[in-house]
């Protein structure tokens, strides 16, 4: 994956979304397997609160490990380290994050955004020079949208934008839904993808599926 996941709606693929990481040791075994068995488009490292020398030391920490795997690498936020870091990207929450952002990454370094809580939300993403856009992820206290509002918001946007969609699926079967639905990137927590197999299997599985457009 180069500076932008764009793409000419391609099978989908998975995105996965780390915990809060203050210890990279902690997620590597499993990040590492989960790589190695399966067809990963990106990694959103997500990192506890720190100062910037051990922001950047967990992120290095980690790094080659993603990028060498094909997988892009996407900060969760700290798009003022992205270029330090030799991350991939961020992922911004909320639109007022992504226009902060995007004169720092585009155009070379991708620019995500979830946090969209309305359609009109999501147009002015699309308006503002992102990659991608989320739908579906849980908010910081754990929250996310009912599953059928998020298939209705991922099948709304394939109809109307080109602009890839991640969609989050907390279950392999939602994964396919959502797929079905018109995402082209489905994005799955630690919960999910700490079980190598079964993400190798769920990649066979999508890969495998017609994508909508």
């Amino acid at each position: 994956m180069g500076s932008s996941m764009a793409n000419e709606r391609a099978a989908p693929r998975l995105y996965l979304v780390t915990p809060p990481v203050s210890d990279p040791g902690a997620i590597a075994d499993d990040l590492a397997a989960t790589l190695n068995a399966a067809d990963i488009a990106a990694v959103l490292l997500r990192l506890q609160d720190g100062d910037e020398p051990a922001l950047l030391a967990r992120i290095q920490a980690l790094r080659i490990l993603i990028q060498s795997n094909g997988a892009a690498l996407l900060l969760d936020g700290h798009a003022q380290l992205v270029a330090r870091a030799e991350a991939d990207g961020a992922h911004l929450t909320g639109t007022d994050a992504l226009a902060a952002a995007v004169p720092l990454l585009k155009p070379a370094r991708i620019a995500g955004c979830g946090g969209l809580a309305t359609r009109h939300d999501a147009m002015v993403a699309g308006e503002s020079g992102v990659d991608y856009v989320m739908f579906g992820e849980p908010d910081r206290a754990g929250h996310r949208p009912g599953f059928e509002a998020i298939i209705e918001r991922v099948a709304w946007w394939s109809e109307v934008l080109t602009i890839p969609s991640v969609a989050y699926a907390e279950s392999l079967p939602e994964a396919e839904e959502l797929v079905q639905s018109g995402a082209d990137f489905v994005a799955i927590g630690h919960a999910l993808w700490g079980d190598a197999n079964a993400v190798a299997a769920a990649a066979k599985r999508l890969t495998a599926m017609e994508p909508v457009r």
